[in-house]
This record gives C-alpha cells, sequence and structure tokens, in this order.
C-alpha cells in the first residue's frame, strides 16, 4: 500500500475529525476520578461521540478474522497494560495510571486519533515520571516532523530520550498512517536510526504514539479477549498520542483542542 499524499481539498475534513477526537477527551477528563470504572468513561465517549455525530473506529473493530470484534467505543489500558485495554467494571483506585485511546470517525469518513495518560488520584513518583517522560518522548519526536526528514529520525529522537532515561521502548506496536482508513502506510516506528526509513512529504498524516515502559520492554497477550497487551515483567508502562500533518514548513498537530495538557516548554521555545 502507497502512502497517501493529502491535499488541502483533505485538509479541512481531517482537522474537524481530530478536533472531534480530542474533545472527547476533553469531555471525559473531569469523570476519570477514583472510584470510576473504565466501563463508565466508555459510556461516557459513546455519548459524547453521539452528541458530535460521530461514531467510534474501535467499537466492533475487527482487523482480522484472527481478532474477535473489539467490544469497547475506545481503549483503556490501565497501569502495566500497554494497549487495547477493554473497558470494564472495575473501579479505577488512587494511585493508577490509565492510558484512553480516542478514534472517532466522521460522517464524511475521515478519522482522528489520539491518546492520553490519566493519573488517578496522588500517584508514585515513578508513575508520574513515566507519564511526563512518555509525554516528552512523544514531542520530541513530532519535532522531528519536516519535509525531508525521515521517519528515522522521528523514531530515533524518541528512543535516544526514553534509553536515556532509564525507560525501554514497546517495539511491536507503532503509528501509522491515517485519513480515510484507519490504519494505512506508513509504519512510524518509536525506534529507529537516524536517516532511515521513509521521506516525510507535505501532505503526509500519520500518528505518533510511543509505549514507554519502566521496565524491560517485553510484553506480551494477557488473557483470552484477543486483545489486551500487557508489559511482560508487569511494569507501568505508558503512551501519549497525536495525530500529525506534515506541512511545507514543518508539522501541525491535529488532534489538539481546549483541554489538550499544555506543551513541553522545549517546544514552546521552537515555536515563539
Amino acid at each position: 500500500m502507497s502512502i497517501t499524499i493529502n491535499t488541502e481539498a483533505d485538509f479541512p475534513g481531517l482537522r474537524q475529525a481530530c478536533r472531534l477526537a480530542s474533545e472527547v477527551l476533553d469531555y471525559i477528563t473531569p469523570h476519570i476520578q477514583p472510584g470510576v470504572t473504565t466501563l463508565e468513561i466508555d459510556r461516557l465517549a459513546a455519548e459524547c461521540m453521539a452528541q458530535q455525530g460521530t461514531r467510534s473506529a474501535t467499537l466492533n473493530y475487527q482487523p482480522s478474522a484472527e481478532y474477535p470484534p473489539f467490544p469497547g467505543s475506545i481503549c483503556t489500558s490501565l497501569n502495566h497494560v500497554v494497549c487495547h485495554g477493554i473497558p470494564n467494571d472495575k473501579p479505577l483506585k488512587k494511585g493508577d495510571i490509565l492510558n484512553v485511546d480516542v478514534t472517532v470517525i466522521t460522517k464524511d469518513g475521515w478519522y482522528g486519533d489520539n491518546s492520553r495518560m490519566f493519573e488517578i488520584g496522588e500517584t508514585s513518583i515513578a508513575a508520574k515520571r513515566l507519564c511526563r517522560l512518555t509525554f516528552e518522548a512523544m514531542w520530541l519526536g513530532i519535532l522531528q516532523v519536516k519535509p525531508g526528514n525521515r521517519l528515522g529520525d522521528v523514531g530515533f529522537a524518541i528512543q535516544k530520550f526514553a534509553e536515556a532515561n532509564g525507560l525501554s521502548v514497546v517495539r511491536e506496536f507503532c503509528g501509522h498512517g491515517i485519513g480515510k482508513r484507519f490504519h494505512e502506510e506508513p509504519q512510524v516506528l518509536h525506534y529507529g536510526r537516524p536517516g532511515t526509513m521513509e521521506v516525510l512529504e507535505p501532505g503526509m498524516v500519520f500518528t505518533i504514539e510511543p509505549m514507554l515502559n519502566l521496565g524491560r520492554r517485553e510484553i506480551k497477550e494477557s488473557g483470552k479477549d484477543g486483545w489486551t497487551i500487557v508489559t511482560k515483567d508487569r511494569s507501568l508502562t505508558a503512551q501519549w498520542e497525536h495525530q500529525i500533518l506534515v506541512t511545507p514548513t514543518g508539522y501541525e498537530v491535529l488532534t489538539l483542542s481546549a483541554g489538550s495538557p499544555k506543551l513541553p516548554e522545549f517546544v514552546k521555545a521552537t515555536t515563539t
């Protein structure tokens, strides 16, 4: 499959889908508290999508016959769950960290995909550090996005920062092209060598979504639900995700909204 190069005519649809995906996260944020279940968070996300006129890309998603249909409108990955956590009726407790991954589809068929980390009540210093460093790692990858750079530059920036801070990078999952299809080329690895892989061109759209572990990078499937992935050593893991457009002069983060977390200081310094 070739890489899609979007045109000016596509940008309004992409921007709308991504803004709405981010606004779902804004909508559920006040409700993510100790005692609330991820099933309730899923219900609230579905409620928001219904109000927007969007629908969930994950609900009943089945990439192949080997997978059961995904049962949630969002993915909720708790503590040592790396990704694809299924919402359930277990209440969140103080000290938990939670990734919520939201992908919406608009009536015009555009996809918007993003995720955020949430700290439940007072968390440990290690958990706070992991969430912060993963957020910063994502942004260091985003800063590498400009025409002429390569995807290997993105992965290298993330890996170098993560490993310098004692974190490991999950390698089995990566970012991806996205637009009128949920997953398409290119694959965006969160590790690699600079100057390698595909050259970035204006009009390319993809996600950057590093998954970093406090412990070793090895992962495994958990249980028999066909979806949930956990760290093999049960160490804490974190992920952040934005959807990015390559512009003629650099990048545009499409999945920003009023409630998005503040940019790291080093990002502000490059944009002022």
